[in-house]
């Protein structure tokens, strides 16, 4: 009997050795992706229209060609660029449609309205006042 124990001892031995090479010998050329990680998420372009119709980007008073190239740039960077619109209720709808034309037009499709979430309380900006300081 002491051979067959032999056998299996050096068996057992063989095994030991070469498993972890086993693992380790598998290369494999894995793909490389692109994709955002959610810190790198794109900034939204931050667009308002006050009451006479002003327009701002960010807090910087902007007129159309202005917005236009901030506009174009950001789709540029990145076509999935998030504009958040804030322009004052008493705003015509007409104007703050042809800024969604221009925005479209300039590359940028996904536009979200800004809205007051005070929840029917008063607005802490009287009507009156521009919400976005002008230059």
């Amino acid at each position: 009997m002491a051979p067959l124990i032999d056998v299996m001892l050096v068996l057992l031995v063989i095994f030991m050795v070469t498993a972890p090479l086993m693992s380790n010998s598998l290369k494999l050329d894995l793909p490389r992706s692109d994709a955002a990680a959610p810190s790198q998420a794109p900034k939204p372009l931050l667009v308002a229209l006050d009451t006479q119709g002003r327009t701002y980007v960010g807090d910087q008073r902007a007129d159309r060609e202005e917005l236009v190239a901030q506009a174009r740039q950001a789709a540029q960077r990145d076509p999935k660029t998030e504009v958040q619109l804030r322009a004052d209720q008493s705003v015509p709808y007409g104007q703050v449609a042809e800024l969604i034309g221009v925005l479209q037009t300039a590359g940028l499709s996904r536009i979200a309205f800004v809205t007051d979430s005070t929840g029917g309380r008063p607005p802490t900006i009287p009507p009156h006042e521009p919400q976005v300081p002008a230059r």
